[in-house]
């Protein structure tokens, strides 16, 4: 984003952030209708992980537009692009009601004593994958071109459990796409380079 571009959304908050850069860049056929479901959600108040990157209130808002400024910042100059928007706004999307709230006792070092303290547990209700859901559900509602399927479903790189697991795939993900390399360097980039990530 450009200095102008970033003057004008400071002082709103993530959530109107996501849903200027969504409506400005993605205009495709069924984009508003997937916007409204998500609104639903509680894709804008979620975490982005259970205890890793932007594990808070609203981080799964806030990684996706580090995802976005990251992806356009460093590969197209800037500039909105709606094969972007879309990869990067919607990569996780297989989170929107996938996080609870908990709390579990923990003892505090300095008092000895027990103390309750926040922490989210994992409800996965639609246990399809990580990658593989966020595709399903974008195209519940929108359709999406081969390339940004592939980059969506392969954005988690060597985290992937079916690359951990040895599959191949995404080798060839990466040789054939060039999307999903971008975004999974956008998502790397986001997640230890723009947040803060636990060390």
């Amino acid at each position: 984003m450009n200095e102008e571009q970033l003057r004008a959304l400071a002082g709103t908050s993530p959530k109107d952030k996501f849903i200027d850069a969504y409506n400005t860049a993605i205009s495709r056929q069924g984009s508003k209708e997937l916007l409204d479901w998500l609104i639903k959600t509680d894709f804008f108040t979620a975490p982005a992980s259970s205890r890793y990157h932007s594990a808070y209130e609203g981080g799964l808002c806030e990684h996706s537009l580090n995802v976005y400024n990251a992806m356009i910042d460093t590969f197209n100059g800037g500039k909105p692009d709606e094969s972007f928007a879309i990869c990067a706004l919607l990569h996780d999307l297989c989170k929107a009601e996938f996080y609870k709230s908990s709390t579990r006792n923990v003892k505090n070092e300095t008092t000895g004593a027990w103390e309750k303290v926040p922490y989210y547990t994992i409800d996965d209700r639609f246990p399809f994958g990580h990658g593989e859901k966020s595709v399903f559900l974008i195209e519940r509602f929108m359709r999406l071109k081969v390339d940004e399927a592939i980059a969506i479903r392969w954005h988690m790189g060597g985290f992937d459990d079916a690359a951990k697991g040895g599959s191949m795939a995404i080798n060839s993900a990466y040789e054939k796409y060039p999307l999903a390399v971008k975004l999974h360097i956008a998502d790397v980039m986001a997640t230890y380079l723009m947040e803060n990530t636990p060390s």
